[in-house]
């Protein structure tokens, strides 16, 4: 059945404060108790479905929802105060913005250690460039500012592999079947991008030295894009140590949303597109058409060109058992792998071996494996995994990073949680779904 998600008209418009540009000094953040202005988490509980659709109308910020019935609300006090004026019960939950281990920043680097966007491009080519038998870059499409004459960014792809006659080529007609690895589609969602950073690096300096990668790279291309939404990964890290947080793309011209301005692009995809917000300041705003944006061109595009098409004509026709390829969508947050569908609650042809090759990721993460109905407790429409799944028949996942509150928690983890905790777990999950690329659906 269709999700019960569809989003109630607006009633009031949103008045959105103005995205920070400012860079601040690396210092601990303030206390939140002794602000009041700056965002927090604030828990509500005892909510329901429409309860929820309402708030996301009216342009609060519903960062996590809870199958259990509470939901994380990102905001000020007077965030607060609205939730109270509407007869809700927020209580504090966390903060947004962790403290910041001591050091000087480096260039190329915001809150922390996170790379901009401008340092993962040009680490991408310094791996191609150092590694030409290893890796290959591919300029996969444009941002929305680039498409404007607004400055803007290409959109990358590293093609990874022991590279022989015919591989790394944008050809679904490839020799080795392939993982492909998507981070950063929500802008603020910053781990995600350093997740990919280091699973490129292990590729690349593990063949040779590594019996496992060395394997892996001499029958399998693993497909990367690190930041496949580049103008929000840009205002997020305008704002230093305190990032703006900026989940959507830069697309400002359905209205003046002020700092919400933008299209969530994991609601644009093509497939099972339009039971999401048509609310322009909506954070969960799908666009004004299918696959509008052109960031979402340019991720589906370089996604049918490496991946063969193996889906049955019909909605319930299962991908064959003998059926390759993974793809997997890095999110955050709440340790969560989750399988397709997202659009509707009715399990996939495929549910039962997607949920195994899941919970064999789960066995590095220890994330709970299950749809989006059973993780976040919600269904959503134009998703890049029902669309990679649906029309193409790869097995994919989306992986929700990291808990819901902490150091290392939220959207914004403070960066030694990285190499400390998300990293060293997520590894092995990759690994994982690197591996069964060959036959994701056997056995």
């Amino acid at each position: 059945m269709q999700s019960k998600r569809r989003l109630a008209t607006a009633s009031i418009a949103v008045t959105a404060a103005a995205a920070v540009t400012g860079v601040a000094t690396m210092t601990a953040q303030a206390d939140p108790a002794e602000s009041g202005t700056e965002p927090v988490t604030w828990s509500v509980a005892d909510i329901d479905p429409d309860q929820i659709a309402e708030l996301e109308d009216l342009g609060f910020d519903v960062a996590y929802e809870d199958p259990g019935g509470s939901i994380l609300v990102i905001g000020d006090d007077t965030v607060a105060d609205d939730l109270r004026d509407l007869g809700h019960d927020p209580m504090f939950h966390d903060t947004v913005y962790k403290d910041l281990a001591p050091g000087i920043r480096q260039a190329g680097t915001y809150y922390g250690g996170y790379r901009t966007v401008e340092a993962h491009e040009n680490h991408l080519q310094a791996v191609a460039a150092e590694h030409p038998d290893l890796a290959r870059v591919y300029d996969i499409g444009n941002s929305w500012r680039k498409t404007q004459g607004a400055g803007g960014h290409d959109i990358w792809a590293i093609c990874i592999t022991k590279i022989a006659d015919g591989d790394c080529e944008r050809s679904p007609e490839s020799a080795k079947p392939r993982f492909s690895l998507m981070t950063q589609l929500h802008a603020r969602e910053i781990a995600t991008g350093e997740i990919s950073w280091r699973w490129i690096d292990t590729l690349v300096e593990g063949y040779g030295t590594d019996e496992a990668i060395t394997s892996l790279m001499d029958t399998t291309e693993m497909w990367v894009v690190p930041i496949a939404n580049p103008d929000g990964v840009d205002i997020v890290a305008s704002g230093g140590d305190a990032p703006v947080l900026q989940r959507k793309n830069a697309n400002g011209s359905a209205g003046n949303c002020g700092s919400r301005l933008g299209v969530d692009l994991n609601r644009n995809s093509t497939f099972a597109w339009g039971a999401d917000s048509t609310y322009p300041c909506s954070e969960t705003y799908q666009g004004a058409s299918a696959g509008s944006e052109p960031e979402t061109a340019a991720i589906e595009d370089w996604l049918r060109s490496i991946h063969p098409d193996q889906r049955g004509e019909g909605a319930d026709d299962p991908v064959p058992d003998d059926a390759r390829d993974v793809f997997v969508s890095l999110h955050s947050y709440g340790e969560y792998i989750i399988v397709p569908w997202g659009y509707t609650d009715d399990p996939a042809p495929n549910d039962a071996q997607l949920r195994k090759l899941g919970a064999e990721m789960a066995e590095s993460n220890g994330y709970f494996v299950g749809t989006g109905s059973e993780t976040v407790g919600y269904g959503v429409s134009g998703t890049t995994d029902d669309m990679t799944y649906g029309e193409l028949g790869i097995a994919s996942f989306t992986f929700e990073l990291g808990p819901t509150f902490g150091a290392c928690g939220g959207f914004l983890p403070a960066y030694q949680c990285i190499e400390r905790e998300l990293w060293p777990i997520n590894r092995g999950a990759l690994m994982t779904a690197a591996q069964a690329a060959a036959a994701p659906y056997a056995g």
